[in-house]
């Protein structure tokens, strides 16, 4: 078998190293892969690339595939990881599927079993390319040796272009052992997916420019496929040259800095209220790489229905799938705003609509009670947000109260630095995408942003950390519960605790007669199983203590988790209820 520092392109190689070539020559530094007995072989040529291709154990296969979602959100590349058949590769799915619904590049390589034994029920067989089909972009069970090369260009291209999504690669282990004269140079087949570049045509850019010089009170809606396309520089030319006010998504955080005069920041559920103000009274809707997602929309035949418009996106299925739009174009958004930027040579006359959205903006900004004497969730995140501002740092999400709070209170100045489970709202996200940022970028900050809740869906990965001298750091909201039932439990179920209380059995029967200050102890130890990890850690409850913890976290040469102490009584507000409308935000 060839060393993998000697030339292959006329020699016979098997199917693994073919497999981890092809890696290698689509420039893949790092992949995070759990071993198995069907994935031995590929496992084996990774140790004869290692100069060539970081591997990196995580501590379950959930975690590799949202490790690997870290690395490609932060980078813009393609994540890669890699499990075994069966339950390795079923671990793998709700990573899979949290990169469809957030249009994530992924390449997911799973051992399978050997192809003539498939479909006998063989030990740690799964049919996961039959489980899979609805949430990859695509997907190969390789059944001949000789088209490992195509299939991994064809894997690498698919999830890299137009809308990025995941690709999962099957590869029985007879096809890895097996071996051939690998054909580096052959051609991707692939009739049915069109590689061209989706470009708007110059007369949809004018009915653009158009909309915009008869508009009084445009409003841009700007979403994950600004950054999917890189089009963050763009966005904020054609903002000031237009001077129309700029509002988000939570994937498009980062798209346009916070703290610029025409941001708006989050809409949505959860957003601010005077960017959700914004889309009721606007009359055109520049929508650019947005899906009029559920969260944002609400009641999506009331939304912004004074508004005329604009749906800018590279994916054909998603012009008019969830609202209809008055001009769609199908279209690479960063292309789109290129040409606009082109074609506008003045700002618009809507100096009193822009006057308006800052005066809301000054008036009802997101808010906390600032004289509580503990620490309340948005003063941490707050804080943290204030100390990294001169930092390069990147902020990975659980999924809760924490992740909302999270989208209000950083202020964020450039894109791929908030790494959320926007779509599939995954607990257990944040901690493994933390660790994939902080492996794609070894110098910088990466931070995990977590509950207690979703901190321990993966908490496993605090090993892999240590290990893998990933230095990520976890900013601990500790309430107890599940923060954001408990709110809906509060809000729409009378407060009435159905099995979201996450402490000791007697302090929740205790809650449930009513005693809101029953002794809430300390469960688990978090501080005690970060050390047992081999992390740095501490806790604190004190306001006044907070800086110096974040500073010592921030400090610390290793991974650490901080322990803060907050209530569970606190509520993520603004809040749009589920089917309802901008006059049913809850603000209080």
């Amino acid at each position: 078998m060839p060393a993998a520092n000697q030339s292959t392109d006329v020699q016979l190689m098997n199917g693994a190293d073919i497999l981890v070539k092809s890696l290698v020559d689509h420039n893949v530094e790092v992949i995070f892969a759990y071993p198995g007995g069907a994935s031995m072989p590929l496992h084996q040529s990774l140790t004869r690339y290692k100069d060539k291709i970081r591997t990196i154990l995580p501590r379950h296969e959930q975690g590799g595939g949202f490790a690997a979602q870290g690395y490609a959100r932060s980078t813009g590349k393609v994540g890669v990881c890699m499990a075994t058949s069966g339950p390795g590769a079923t671990n793998l799915v709700t990573a899979i599927a949290d990169a469809k619904l957030d249009s994530i590049p992924l390449v997911a390589i799973t051992g399978q079993v050997p192809t003539k034994v498939i479909g006998t029920d063989a030990f740690q067989e799964t049919p996961i390319v039959e489980v899979c089909r609805g949430i990859t972009k695509h997907h190969y069970l390789v059944t001949d040796v000789a088209e490992v090369p195509r299939i991994m260009k064809e894997a690498f291209h698919i999830a890299s272009s137009g809308r990025p999504g995941p690709v999962l690669v099957d590869m029985p282990k007879n096809v890895q052992i097996a071996q051939a004269t690998p054909d580096w140079e052959a051609d991707m087949d692939l009739p049915g997916y069109c590689i061209r570049p989706r470009e708007a045509r110059a007369e949809q850019i004018k009915q653009v420019v158009a909309a915009i010089k008869h508009a009084k009170r445009p409003l841009i809606y700007a979403g994950g496929g600004i950054i999917a396309s890189g089009a963050s520089d763009e966005l904020r030319t054609f903002a000031e040259k237009t001077g129309i006010p700029v509002s988000m998504t939570v994937m498009g955080l980062g798209c346009f800095p916070n703290r610029h005069p025409l941001s708006m920041d989050m809409m949505g559920m959860h957003g601010a209220a005077y960017a959700n103000w914004a889309v009721r009274d606007c009359d055109l809707l520049i929508a650019l790489g947005v899906r009029f997602d559920d969260r944002v929309t609400s009641k999506v035949e009331a939304w912004a229905k004074h508004a005329k418009i604009i749906h800018i996106d590279i994916d054909p299925s998603e012009i008019n799938k969830n609202k209809e739009a008055h001009i769609p174009i199908v279209s690479d958004v960063r292309f789109a705003l290129q040409q606009l930027n082109r074609e506008i040579d003045e700002s618009c006359p809507i100096d009193d609509w822009v006057t308006n959205c800052q005066d809301w903006k000054k008036s009802h900004p997101f808010k906390y009670d600032e004289s509580y004497d503990g620490i309340l969730q948005q003063h941490a995140i707050s804080e943290l947000s204030r100390l990294t501002q001169e930092r390069e740092a990147y902020f990975a999400l659980g999924v809760g109260q924490h992740q909302m709070w999270a989208a209000q209170f950083l202020q964020l100045h450039r894109p791929r630095t908030l790494l959320s489970s926007s779509g599939l709202g995954t607990m257990g996200f944040g901690l493994p995408a933390a660790m994939g940022a902080q492996a794609a970028h070894p110098d910088a900050l990466a931070f995990d942003i977590d509950g207690d809740g979703s901190f321990q869906m993966n908490i496993q990965e605090l090993a892999c950390c240590v290990c893998e001298k990933l230095p990520v750091k976890v900013l601990l909201l500790n309430n107890q519960h599940l923060g954001m039932v408990v709110q809906w439990e509060d809000r729409f179920f009378q407060g009435n605790r159905a099995h979201t209380y996450l402490g000791p059995i007697d302090d929740a029967e205790a809650e449930g007669r009513g005693e809101s200050d029953f002794a809430r102890k300390r469960y688990p130890d978090f501080v005690a199983i970060a050390k047992g990890y081999g992390c740095g850690a501490a806790a604190v409850s004190k306001k006044s203590d907070l800086t110096a913890a974040i500073n010592e976290m921030i400090a610390y040469d290793g991974p650490f988790v901080l322990d803060v102490e907050v209530p569970y009584q606190e509520h993520v507000l603004p809040m749009i209820p589920a089917n309802g409308t901008v006059e049913d935000m809850i603000t209080e």
